[in-house]
C-alpha cells in the first residue's frame, strides 16, 4: 500500500520562472522524500499530484533544455 503524505500544512512555492501573478502557475512543495507533490496555483483546493523525485527531475531537466 503507497502512503498519500499529508498536505494539510504543507509550504508551497510557485515556480522562479513565475511571472509573480497570483493564479498562472504550478506550485510544488518541499520535504518529502521520494515525492514530489505539485498542484495547479489557479485550483488549490483541488487534489495534488504525487511525481516520483526521478520523474520529477526529468521533467525540470527537459522542460530547462538540458
Amino acid at each position: 500500500m503507497k502512503h498519500t503524505p499529508d498536505l494539510s500544512v504543507t509550504t508551497w512555492r510557485k515556480s522562479s520562472y513565475s511571472d509573480g501573478g497570483d493564479n498562472n502557475c504550478i506550485e510544488v512543495a518541499d520535504g518529502f522524500p521520494g515525492v514530489v507533490p505539485v498542484r495547479d496555483s489557479k485550483t488549490p483546493t483541488a487534489p495534488a499530484l504525487i511525481i516520483t523525485a526521478p520523474a520529477w527531475t526529468a521533467f525540470v531537466e527537459f522542460a530547462a533544455g538540458a
